[in-house]
């Protein structure tokens, strides 16, 4: 029997035509792909999370999936993070096993991208919301790239539900001019640069 009970789905889309300069030639688009779950482990401290993180990476790449046909391709995909909000009844840990099922997701629906996916996790009430980092997926240290998107859904997670959500977008922020690594010179072999 399934650990992974879904009661419900969100799908965020922001379009960004422009800032204070100049429009870019096409808008910057920001999407997060959440599920909210029941938290199996809710209410008791439990040795052995590998099942439940092992049944996530099934939901992770459906995320994503979503994710990267919302965006228009694989191609159009250059920022990606992941974040969990738990329900009060859970804990810290429980968020943290979407790092490797949510972030594995990911790189295999996007052709495994070398860049760490940045993440942020919280345990809180309903309607709590959260900033997801995100930068570059083929190198994180592409400042250009360093940017973030609120999540959160108005009645999730309720004590016993854990909220897991995906983010990617088709871009750096907008008139980036902050120096650093530029896109166009990254070598892409660990990650970093």
């Amino acid at each position: 029997m399934s650990l992974v009970h879904i009661r419900k789905k969100s799908l965020t889309i922001e379009t960004i035509y422009h800032e204070m300069g100049p429009a870019p030639a096409e808008p910057l688009k920001m999407a997060a792909a959440c599920a909210v779950v029941a938290n199996p482990y809710a209410g008791a401290y439990v040795e052995d999370l590998m099942p439940f993180m092992a049944e996530l990476r099934g939901l992770g790449h459906e995320l994503a999936t979503e994710l990267v046909e919302t965006l228009g391709g694989k191609e159009k995909v250059e920022v990606y993070s992941k974040a969990a909000i738990v329900g009060l009844n859970g804990e810290m840990e429980h968020g943290a096993l979407w790092h490797e099922a949510g972030g594995w997701a990911m790189r295999e629906v996007l052709g495994q991208p070398k860049a760490i996916v940045p993440a942020n996790k919280a345990v809180a009430q309903a309607g709590y919301r959260i900033m997801v980092p995100v930068h570059y997926i083929h190198a994180c240290y592409v400042r250009s790239h360093f940017n973030s998107m609120e999540v959160g859904i108005q009645d999730a997670p309720k004590p016993n539900e854990i909220l897991f959500a995906l983010v990617m977008g088709t871009s750096g922020r907008l008139n980036p001019r902050l120096g650093g690594l530029l896109k166009e010179n990254v070598k892409g072999e660990d990650g970093q640069r």
